[in-house]
């Protein structure tokens, strides 16, 4: 039997994550196969061979001209790899608008077309599903409420647990968080997101919350984690002398830093996910002009934005997403949060109840099975 090949595209640092751990397994069921992905590097580290990078930044929302160019441009490339070489399966990972022209050229040439991470089209956008319908064999869901949803509908889904959630290093990130980070009551981390537009838009409303924060308690400690050396950059430009008065940086992991802290202000996002895995409270932020937030509230279907309040089907931990209005709020909040310990302990509480959801789930393992299995059918 001719070896198997399996391309990954991936558009933006999450998916870069999300996949790795599925190559990584892919490379032991299927040993002889050809793994490729149109990536990142942490794609590269798992065992693909990385034709294009793809993947070091992304936008959320509806892509700019530029980004649908670019995105056409990749699309004609994928088409191109996929002419010249017999591809068994297709996995894009997340990034639905960017993946989906890739997905309408390689199904043509035959591809199965499993997807890793599902659309969240039960968010926005439910009319989708007649696309995805076309162009996919199979969804790999990681909330777990989203199996039902697209089976509901129509669409072979499988919930596989969710990469953030269900791994198992929590003794050594909370070890190197002791020796890593700054001392002192309360810590207090911020997340200002993994997009280069993220950080333009929150930054400074970050940078206001944490000094909101050291106002009141002067042994307070705050830590900035940066997703990627491009995301610091922009922060860096945009805080100029403000990562002083007991704020430091990190770059890399985030679990280090979410065991280090006490309560965390955070662009929304997979952040968020985090620290839910790490037991603690935050604040998720996503500010915008006044016409995207209208536009916003109008095309969410869901009650609530940020990932835990979803997961818990309630308003666990506060949430300004998306966010147009004056600072007050966001700053009252995270003074209430830090100065209020009771409070925090029952949000601890209530996304213990949330990490339980994802008991007994191995993401890549499983989703590496399914994919076999889509090469083998």
């Amino acid at each position: 039997m001719k070896a198997r090949t399996y391309l990954f595209t991936a558009f933006e640092p999450s998916g870069d994550a999300h996949a790795a751990p599925v190559i990584a397994t892919l490379r032991t069921l299927d040993p002889g196969a050809r793994i490729v992905a149109f990536g990142g590097e942490r794609m590269a580290a798992a065992g693909a061979q990385l034709i294009e990078r793809t993947a070091a930044d992304g936008t959320m929302g509806v892509p700019a001209l530029s980004r649908v160019r670019a995105i056409h441009a990749i699309a004609q490339r994928v088409d191109a790899w996929a002419a010249a070489n017999r591809l068994s399966v297709h996995i894009p990972v997340d990034s639905p608008a960017a993946n989906f022209p890739m997905c309408a050229r390689t199904k043509r040439r035959g591809a199965k077309i499993v997807h890793l991470v599902a659309p969240q089209m039960w968010a926005w956008g439910p009319w989708r599903i007649r696309k995805l319908r076309r162009l996919t064999h199979h969804v790999l869901c990681l909330l777990p409420f989203e199996e039902a949803w697209f089976r509901e509908r129509g669409v072979p889904a499988t919930f596989i647990g969710h990469p953030v959630l269900n791994t198992h290093d929590e003794d050594a990130a909370a070890s190197h968080s002791r020796t890593a980070a700054p001392e002192g009551t309360p810590k207090v981390l911020l997340l200002p997101g993994s997009r280069t537009k993220e950080v333009d838009a929150n930054a400074l409303l970050l940078l206001d919350a944490w000094e909101a924060i050291a106002r009141e308690h002067s042994a307070a400690r705050g830590l900035v984690c940066f997703a990627s050396s491009i995301v610091r950059e922009r922060f860096m430009s945009l805080a100029g002398r403000r990562l002083t008065n007991g704020l430091t940086e990190v770059s890399g992991c985030i679990r280090p830093a979410a065991a280090w802290c006490d309560m965390a202000v955070a662009v929304s996002g997979t952040v968020s996910l985090d620290l839910t895995r790490a037991r603690k409270p935050m604040i998720g932020v996503y500010r915008t002009g006044p016409v995207a937030a209208r536009v916003g509230r109008l095309l969410l279907r869901a009650p609530h934005r940020l990932l835990p309040n979803i997961l818990a089907g309630k308003r666990i931990v506060p949430e300004f997403v998306p966010w147009s209005g004056s600072s007050k709020p966001i700053l009252e909040t995270a003074c209430r949060m830090a100065r209020d310990p009771t409070w925090r302990s029952e949000i601890t509480q209530s996304l213990e109840a949330v990490n339980r959801q994802f008991d007994g789930h191995d993401p890549g393992c499983e989703a590496a099975r399914i994919i076999v299995d889509a090469a083998s059918s």
